[in-house]
């Protein structure tokens, strides 16, 4: 079944590709999750439209290249983002995100798959490595920010991180020692419901096999 990705999904593919996938991956996943649409014609000829725009405008030299370099060196990009009280993104800024960002302020167009970052999951200045031609590569600077907010300065940004890390840590331990209570508990469970062996050794040892002589008379046969 053929899609168009709606978002970034790892392991399939960047926003804007067009993908096959099984029909059931389609339906209870991708589709309910919106991260894809159908790939009508339609859809697929507009996206090939605004690629073949944008790829008037990507380096196809090196001189090219190290103009745009120049620019996007001195471009700053800002991205403000739903994010939790300790700095971590409902969400996250993508590849995707970063080359729209540098097309919507510069017009460059540059290819998502040479941006050189993972997802970014953390509000927190960024220096994002592009390649733009071969042995050709720039920095480009990056701002996370907390939606309606400023970024805090880099040690507060540090401390952050730092107290989430260990209240993840505190939480997987916790959650450890629960586990580790519960096999414990079923354990106890289990051995109460199993017969004690020294009881059942101590009843073979008292049964008296029965003699010969301690059966019972049998009744008189009939006259």
């Amino acid at each position: 079944m053929k899609l168009i990705l709606l978002q970034d999904v790892e392991k399939l593919g960047l926003r804007g590709d067009v993908v096959d996938v099984a029909r059931g991956y389609a339906r209870n996943f991708l589709l309910p999750r919106h991260l894809a649409e159908d790939a009508t014609p339609s859809r697929v000829a507009e996206l090939e439209r605004v690629e073949a725009e944008r790829a008037k405008h990507e380096a196809r030299s090196e001189e090219q290249a190290n103009e745009i370099a120049e620019v996007l060196g001195k471009t700053v990009l800002r991205f403000e983002v739903k994010a939790g009280p300790t700095g971590s993104l409902f969400g996250s800024v993508t590849p995707s995100d970063v080359a729209d960002e540098i097309w919507r302020t510069r017009k460059v167009r540059v290819d998502r798959r040479k941006i050189a970052t993972d997802p970014l999951k953390r509000i927190g200045r960024y220096s994002i490595p592009v390649e733009l031609f071969q042995d050709v590569q720039v920095e480009v600077k990056t701002l996370v920010v907390p939606e309606g907010g400023e970024l805090p300065p880099e040690e507060e940004l540090v401390a952050l991180e730092a107290a989430e890390t260990e209240a993840a840590a505190a939480a997987a331990e916790e959650a450890e020692s629960e586990h580790a209570e519960a096999e414990s508990a079923i354990a106890e469970v289990i051995a109460e419901e199993e017969p004690d062996e020294d009881v059942e050794e101590e009843l073979e040892a008292d049964a008296v096999p029965l003699d010969a002589s301690d059966a019972p008379d049998e009744p008189p046969a009939a006259a």
